[in-house]
């Protein structure tokens, strides 16, 4: 590991004014869970780190107004015994319940959460985010067992997030905070797909930081992730559902569809197939082919189309199971 400058603000002006307006000059430790095995496989080398845990404004969890405010710096663990969180969130329950280890969660925040990189091996090797070499991208026909099929490339590396799917399903916004003052957007309009190694899989500045997720008042949702093991591991593939319901009829739908393409994936064709129908295995299964039917599965990862249609199809069933 590099040697760094260590900076602890207090006040999240504090903090910007220590962030350089340039990447990798700078990095922000809230958790720290991802940032130091980046720093200690020196893919990250700032020359300063600015620790965001002694910025009171950005921690806690608050639920009021029928919605929910989730401070960047909130742990996994306050988001699971948040019993707001449980009543009306299941979906963003259930993502965070996954993240099976204890130290994670004790220390993992949300923020941080939604800001960890690429778990790509291939990023990780040093070989940026389009994954190329000699001009050459090296998932399409390299090993690309966890890699996306959906989104076409240039990159093909995952979305790692486990909370970002529940959280568009939901339609959260996100506060942002840097030198121009405060900016707030969709969760979903956060993510990006990069065209060029030059870009970043999202939209927030070298010197800006994420203040906290805003959370409104949800339908019936769920989240159902299927992953190679119980124990710590990232999904191979997860899907959030969040149904309006009239009685057992579905009046609208959001899917959204995690670990599958570089940002969190909305299925228009799945939400399609359940608008104005009655909750049913078969409407839920149809949803889940709809879902998958647009997929372009890499040379190893074709695995991921029927997983795509039993976590849509389980994530409608549950979902609409709490009606």
């Amino acid at each position: 590991m590099q040697a760094f400058e260590y900076a602890k603000p207090t006040t999240k002006q504090q903090a910007v004014e220590a962030l350089s307006a340039n990447w990798g000059e700078t990095e922000v430790l809230a958790g720290g869970t991802d940032l130091l095995s980046l720093m200690k496989e020196y893919i990250s080398t700032p020359r300063r780190v600015v620790d965001l845990k002694g910025v009171k404004e950005l921690q806690g969890i608050t639920a009021a107004g029928g919605g929910l405010r989730i401070g960047a710096l909130a742990t996994i663990e306050e988001l699971l015994a948040h019993p707001a969180v449980k009543k009306q969130y299941p979906s963003l329950a259930q993502a965070a319940d996954n993240i099976t280890s204890p130290q994670i969660r004790a220390r993992g925040t949300v923020g941080g959460e939604l800001c960890q990189r690429p778990r790509c091996w291939y990023y990780r090797a040093g070989y940026g985010l389009l994954a190329t070499y000699e001009g050459k991208a090296l998932a399409p026909d390299g090993e690309n067992k966890y890699h996306a099929i959906f989104g076409g490339g240039p990159a093909y590396f995952v979305n790692p997030s486990s909370l970002a799917p529940a959280l568009v399903a939901l339609d959260a916004k996100v506060k942002l905070f840097g030198p121009g003052g405060e900016r707030e957007m969709a969760v979903a309009d956060f993510f990006v797909s990069p065209a060029s190694d030059g870009q970043r899989e999202n939209v927030l500045k070298a010197n800006e930081i994420v203040t906290e997720i805003l959370v409104p008042a949800g339908g019936r949702n769920a989240t159902y992730e299927v992953r190679e093991k119980l124990a710590l591991d990232w999904p191979l593939v997860a899907a959030a559902v969040n149904l309006q319901l009239d009685g057992r009829t579905i009046r609208s739908a959001r899917v959204v569809l995690g670990h599958v393409a570089p940002t969190p994936w909305r299925s228009a064709d799945a939400e399609q197939a359940l608008a104005g129908k009655t909750v049913s295995e078969d409407v839920a299964a149809a949803a889940g082919k709809a879902a998958a039917a647009k997929a372009q599965p890499l040379s190893q990862n074709r695995y991921k189309v029927q997983l795509v249609r039993t976590a849509v199809k389980r994530a409608v069933l549950e979902a609409a199971r709490g009606a």
